[in-house]
């Protein structure tokens, strides 16, 4: 009778109307994942409501397994790229979960070649290195954002939400009944930066922006295309294929959990070692270096230290964080040396082994982000010999 009643449920939805969905049971709400070579235990919290909810899988190119575990059973489904997976999990035997896996790369759609199309965004560069963009919200509310090639879609500060925006303004705070809510905002129809035009985008709340933002924008907006940071124009140029590039470098722009990242080269004393660097213009630091790789290296005593402080969390548990030097980096061809570093002072926040470079670092180059293709594309600036915020 329960096959049949679930039968009867899922016909009834609208998943359903082309065929039947593979069910999997689960008694708790918790979710873990496994996408391509990572597991996440706490990745997904069911929501019998969400018709469907949606997972997005970690940005590739490749077609990968990703498996979701819950405390009864699993399911796995091998994603291609541009496609999507749904299957209902059927929580404690009576709510059904309506979920979706959907590749981070869109369908490929019409690829008839168009004429070459670009929007320019302008920008003014701050004294943290943020690249700031005025944005106007749905038309009537505007906002200092900062473009972060390591963040995704748009976030806005709580503060921000309350004194700039009207996507509280269902919400009686002004009445005094309701603390605000900031999981519960208001649609976005529409976000203008400069000629750019996004139409109902993601957008969220937010803790973290880089000092004085009102909030940020992430890579994946532009997804499919070609973002120019021209630092000498101050500019973003998004283009919609690849524009003259003579004497920019290339190399392979990679995708560790649908963060874009470069590889690069340390030189530390007689030694060469590879590192891979998370692209995180939105840090005010050049360099950030991962504290595991470098103990493992024995690297530490080898870092002249510049300076170091010491912090303490509420419940009291001290941290020293250490700005280090680290004498040469190479990035494509391109060498800068004496660099500071901050050196993570516990395991990285993304949970897996990685650097970042800042944009005390990518701001002495002009580069073109290619999101259709793959590729990093480097070329020096007027900045490229100013003095780095972390030597003072």
């Amino acid at each position: 009778m329960l096959g049949l009643c679930l039968w009867l449920l899922l016909a009834a939805s609208p998943l359903l109307a082309q065929k039947k969905l593979p069910v999997i049971r689960a008694n708790s709400t918790q979710v873990a994942i496994r996408d391509g070579a990572f597991l996440d235990r706490e990745a997904w919290t069911l929501a019998p409501d969400a018709r469907p909810d949606v997972y997005t899988a970690d940005r590739t190119r490749a077609t990968k397994s990703v498996t979701f575990y819950t405390d009864l059973d699993s399911i796995r489904f091998r994603v291609k790229p541009g496609e999507s997976y749904d299957f209902v999990i059927l929580l404690q035997g009576r709510d059904s979960c309506f979920t979706r896996i959907q590749s981070a790369i869109p369908s490929a759609g019409d690829d008839t070649p168009r004429a070459q199309h670009s929007d320019t965004i302008p920008f003014q560069l701050m004294d943290n290195n943020a690249i700031c963009v005025q944005a106007v919200l749905n038309e009537r509310d505007t906002l200092n954002l900062h473009f972060d090639a390591g963040s995704f879609d748009i976030r806005l500060t709580s503060e921000a939400i309350l004194k700039k925006t009207q996507l509280l303004a269902h919400q009686d705070i002004l009445g005094g009944k309701a603390k605000p809510d900031f999981n519960d905002l208001a649609n976005v129809s529409t976000v203008q930066l400069g000629s750019v035009k996004l139409n109902s985008p993601t957008v969220l709340a937010t803790g973290v922006t880089a000092t004085g933002m009102d909030g940020r924008f992430g890579w994946n907006l532009f997804e499919g295309k070609v973002v120019e940071i021209n630092y000498d124009a101050m500019c973003l140029v998004i283009h919609s294929q690849l524009p003259r590039h003579r004497g920019y470098a290339r190399s392979r722009l990679t995708f560790l959990r649908s963060f874009p990242c470069i590889d690069g080269e340390f030189k530390i004393g007689r030694e060469k070692y590879a590192g891979t660097f998370l692209l995180d213009t939105g840090s005010d630091q050049a360099l950030i270096l991962d504290s595991n790789w470098v103990a493992t290296r024995a690297l530490t005593d080898q870092l002249a230290l510049i300076r170091s402080s010491e912090l303490s969390d509420p419940r009291g548990v001290k941290y020293v964080t250490k700005i280090v030097r680290v004498p040469e980096v190479r990035l494509q061809r391109w060498v800068t040396t004496g660099i500071p570093a901050y050196l993570l002072p516990s395991r990285n926040p993304v949970g897996f082994e990685v650097h970042y470079v800042g944009n005390d670092l990518m701001k002495r180059f002009n580069s073109l982000l290619d999101f259709k293709k793959d590729h990093i594309y480097l070329k020096p600036n007027h900045m490229m010999t100013a003095p780095f915020l972390g030597n003072s």
